[in-house]
């Protein structure tokens, strides 16, 4: 993998694909991206971020130059091309509508088990105003088992290009997004919280993503 062409260390439709993602944000979503350099090289990790918009997940991961999973909605599995692209590119189905997914969340844990990278939004879904919301326990579950470095991030602007109700996006429209420090367990998670315990460390995240600034516009 090298650093100007990260996608060489991928496989090859997943690289393809982050290839020509990160090329339609530049055109389309052009926006500064700062603290590339706390994410780990090696290792496996999770990037807990806001969540406002379906860009979300496409323009943060076109930005780590690792090969990450993603969460979806089963539903999306409605055909053979879909259902082969998704799979292909390591994509996890999730049952939002039957509670919680066992079977979701065990392939969630043996990916970060085999050093792999997610992408994980403690809100849970979509912003309705943009404006953060409250964590729910899924991500604390989650790293609190696998005890795995926690890498706040925080998109700026993607509700404002495709929120919630909005038909098309807004080409043109900038989308920011910033990276913070890893969080090592030992500073979100809390063995003692007993049943809060889940509930406490997602909180514990959600208030480093509160915390990040947008990245400074460059100035030429």
């Amino acid at each position: 993998m090298t650093q100007a062409f990260p996608q060489v260390g991928m496989t090859p439709l997943y690289g393809l694909c982050h290839y020509w993602i990160r090329v339609a944000s530049d055109m389309f979503f052009r926006g500064p991206v700062s603290g590339l350099e706390n994410l780990p090289p090696t290792g496996a990790f999770l990037i807990a971020a806001n969540h406002a918009s379906h860009l979300d997940p496409p323009l943060i991961g076109s930005h780590v130059p690792r090969q990450m999973c993603f969460f979806a909605r089963k539903t999306l599995w409605s055909g053979r091309a879909a259902s082969w692209w998704l799979d292909t590119v390591g994509t996890i189905p999730v049952d939002r509508d039957g509670g919680q997914d066992v079977g979701a969340l065990k392939r969630v844990l043996r990916a970060l088990a085999d050093g792999k990278v997610m992408i994980l939004f403690p809100e849970g879904t979509r912003s309705r105003d943009g404006r953060l919301q409250p964590p729910k326990p899924g991500v604390g579950f989650i790293v609190c088992k696998t005890r795995v470095p926690v890498v706040p991030a925080r998109i700026f602007g993607s509700f404002e290009a495709f929120g919630k109700g909005m038909k098309l996006p807004r080409l043109g429209s900038p989308v920011r997004v910033v990276f913070g420090k890893p969080i090592p367990p030992s500073v979100y998670d809390d063995p003692s919280a007993g049943k809060e315990r889940y509930q406490r460390a997602s909180e514990r995240i959600m208030t480093e993503i509160a915390r990040l600034q947008p990245p400074l516009e460059r100035v030429i």
